[in-house]
């Protein structure tokens, strides 16, 4: 059956796509080429915060891109990492003399482009930093522990960059990143599959059973655990019990908790699924002190979501609560 997708030619879906970020949202960032760049970056005078990654995933990452989160992203193609030359350039972009933190997500061809972009930069005398996030924890103890980047670097992005506007240094700016990426882990629920948008290729054939995965990788790959479906508090205890054990989460901690639709999921579900994240931990004694709900890092149409839960102290909140405004999150 013929692909249904509002598109004009497959080979020009990112240009296309990006052409209209730009138009849509002139007032917060600027599109050249295939680099996003907040408008806040003209009067920056801090470390500033990078970051690549393949398009397909709206409204990550350049949905992120603006105050007080992103200030330059590099987009590659569909679900394809950029190359490292456009990753340094946007670096090279970004740089206002007080360092440039770059962001990658655990993926092969993330950290390849990574590598290549850093040494570039070191090259050109840059003064960087590389913090990579792979928060995917191993559900299935006979399966792969990939460690692969998922929504929750978007909560990173904007702890890192509060950092970066209270005047912190490069090294402090990215010790807070770090320190970040080893407190937050994050499971993805698939439910069906999606498609590629374009050749039409699906990605599995999950949709064609009344089963869900527990673990699927962001684009559908495998190294998950195939159960039957279940109801949203019975997937919530088996998901966010996982998590809780990987956090050594206990009575008396405060945690931040993501529900990410991955891309059919409904509002509707994402709330019913927060709303029983937040009871699991209730009942764990951990208090929920603050969140986000909706598509953030999504794959096409798939269906399922990702829980991405992170350990906070009062530093993390003090940063959260700082105001950001880009096209897909604000907070005012």
């Amino acid at each position: 059956m013929r692909m249904k997708k509002f598109i004009n030619a497959p080979e020009t879906i990112t240009d296309e796509e990006l052409t209209g970020l730009g138009l849509a949202y002139p007032d917060i960032l600027d599109v050249d080429g295939h680099l996003v760049i907040s408008k806040d970056l003209a009067s920056a005078d801090r470390v500033t915060i990078v970051t690549y990654g393949g398009s397909g995933h709206e409204p990550a990452q350049a949905g992120f891109v603006g105050q007080g989160m992103l200030d330059v992203q590099a987009v590659g193609d569909i679900f394809a990492a950029p190359n490292g030359k456009l990753v340094f350039d946007a670096m090279q972009l970004a740089d206002k003399g007080h360092g440039v933190l770059l962001l990658t997500l655990n993926y092969a061809g993330d950290q390849l482009a990574g590598k290549q972009a850093m040494k570039l930069a070191q090259k050109a005398g840059l003064n960087v930093r590389q913090v990579v996030t792979g928060e995917e924890i191993q559900f299935d103890p006979n399966g792969e522990d990939n460690k692969r980047g998922l929504a929750g670097a978007v909560a990173l992005y904007h702890v890192a960059a509060a950092a970066a506007r209270e005047g912190k240094s490069l090294d402090e700016v990215a010790a807070i990143a770090q320190r970040y990426a080893g407190n937050m882990a994050s499971i993805t629920v698939k439910s069906t599959d999606a498609t590629h948008p374009q050749n039409g290729m699906s990605f599995g054939d999950l949709g064609e059973t009344g089963l869900m995965e527990i673990g699927a990788g962001q684009h559908g790959e495998g190294g998950g655990v195939r159960v039957p479906m279940k109801s949203s508090k019975e997937t919530v205890a088996t998901v966010a019990d996982a998590l809780c054990k990987k956090l050594e989460l206990k009575a008396g901690d405060k945690a931040f908790v993501m529900i990410n639709g991955c891309g059919a999921t409904t509002m509707m579900e994402m709330l019913v699924l927060f709303k029983d994240t937040v009871e699991f931990l209730k009942a764990q004694g951990v208090e929920t002190v603050a969140s986000m709900v909706g598509e953030i890092l999504t794959v096409q149409e798939a269906g399922g979501f990702q829980m991405n839960i992170a350990k906070w102290d009062e530093e993390f909140l003090r940063l959260w609560n700082t105001p950001c405004h880009t096209p897909a999150y604000s907070k005012l």
